[in-house]
C-alpha cells in the first residue's frame, strides 16, 4: 500500500457513524467503497439490492447514501460465520449495532437465483463480488433476473487493464489464483477474472444497455499485496497442474515477484447500465 491519508468524505462517515475507530485497514477499504458509491450516483430515498454483500463494506456506504427514507437489501451466499479476521456475522453485527443499521436488511446464506422479493428495486449492485462465481453461465443468470427485479445496475470489479508496472504484481496474482481454482478445486475468492468488456457482453445479453464506463482509482488498497501473498503459498500446489500449464504459472511467478514489495493494487472500473 501506498501512503495514505483519509479525505474528507471518509473523515465525515467515520464521524458520522463511529464505525471501524479502532480499524485502520477497514477505514482504508471503507474510503474506496465510498468512492465507488459516489459513481454508482445512487440517491436518497432509493431502494437498493446489493449481490455479494461480504461483511458491508460496500453496504454501508450504500446505505449512506441512500438516507433515513431509503434501504439496502444485503445477500450473500456465504454463512455468517465465513470470513476473517471478522466473519460476515461478526462484521455485520457491528454494523447493525450503527444507525445504518436499520437501513439495512442482512440475507446469509441466500442464493440470488431463488430469492424473491415482492417490489422492484431502484438499483442492483454487484461491487467486488463477480470473481467468485465458477463460470460465466452463472453471472449471466444473475444478470437475466435482475433485468426484471430492478431498474438499473451498478457494477464494480478489478480492472485488468493496469496502467502502471506496480499493478501488475496484482494483475498476475489474481491470474495465478485463476488457475489455481481451474486445476485445484477450492472456494477461495477467485475462480475467473472477468474482463471488463466481457462484462459488458454479458449484461448486454440480459437486455441492459451500458450507461457509463468509468475507472476509480484502487492503488492505495492493500488488496494487491493480499493476493500476491495468498498466491505465493500456494506455488507448491501446481504439481497437480499440467506441464505446460506449471511452465505459464511459473512464467506469472516471476513477474509476480520482479515487485519486490512494491505492488500496488489494480483500479477499479465502474459500469452503469439500464
Amino acid at each position: 500500500m501506498t501512503s495514505f491519508q483519509l479525505n474528507k468524505n471518509t473523515e465525515a462517515f467515520l464521524l458520522t457513524y463511529n464505525l471501524f475507530g479502532d480499524d485502520i485497514i477497514q477505514q482504508v477499504q471503507l474510503q474506496h467503497r465510498l468512492d465507488l458509491v459516489k459513481a454508482f450516483r445512487i440517491k436518497k430515498g432509493m431502494k437498493v439490492l446489493e449481490i455479494g454483500c461480504g461483511q458491508g463494506d460496500t453496504t454501508v456506504a450504500i446505505a449512506d447514501s441512500v438516507g433515513e427514507n431509503g434501504h439496502v437489501t444485503a445477500i450473500d451466499i456465504a454463512n455468517p460465520e465465513y470470513g476473517a479476521p471478522l466473519t460476515l456475522g461478526q462484521a455485520t453485527e457491528r454494523i447493525k449495532k450503527s444507525t445504518l443499521g436499520e437501513r439495512i436488511t442482512f440475507n446469509f446464506e441466500t442464493d440470488f437465483i431463488t430469492f424473491k422479493s415482492d417490489e422492484p428495486f431502484d438499483i442492483a449492485v454487484l461491487s467486488h463480488c463477480s470473481w467468485y462465481f465458477k463460470c460465466p453461465e452463472d453471472l449471466l443468470l444473475y444478470f437475466k433476473k435482475l433485468r426484471s427485479m430492478a431498474k438499473s445496475i451498478c457494477f464494480a470489479d478489478w480492472d485488468l487493464d493496469f496502467t502502471c508496472m506496480r499493478q501488475r504484481a496484482h494483475f498476475c496474482a489474481a491470474s495465478i489464483l485463476a488457475m489455481y481454482s481451474n486445476y485445484v478445486n477450492n472456494d477461495g475468492n477467485i475462480q475467473n477474472v472477468f474482463h471488463k468488456t466481457h462484462i459488458q457482453e454479458l449484461l448486454k445479453v440480459a437486455g441492459f444497455s451500458i450507461e457509463k464506463l468509468s475507472t476509480v482509482d484502487a492503488t492505495y488498497l492493500q488488496d494487491g499485496q493480499w493476493e500476491k501473498s495468498f498466491a505465493n503459498s500456494l506455488r507448491q500446489e501446481f504439481v497437480k497442474a499440467p506441464l505446460m500449464i506449471q511452465t505459464l504459472i511459473n512464467s506469472y511467478y516471476e513477474l509476480m515477484n520482479a515487485s519486490n514489495g512494491e505492488e500496488n493494487s489494480l483500479n477499479s472500473f465502474v459500469l452503469l447500465a439500464k
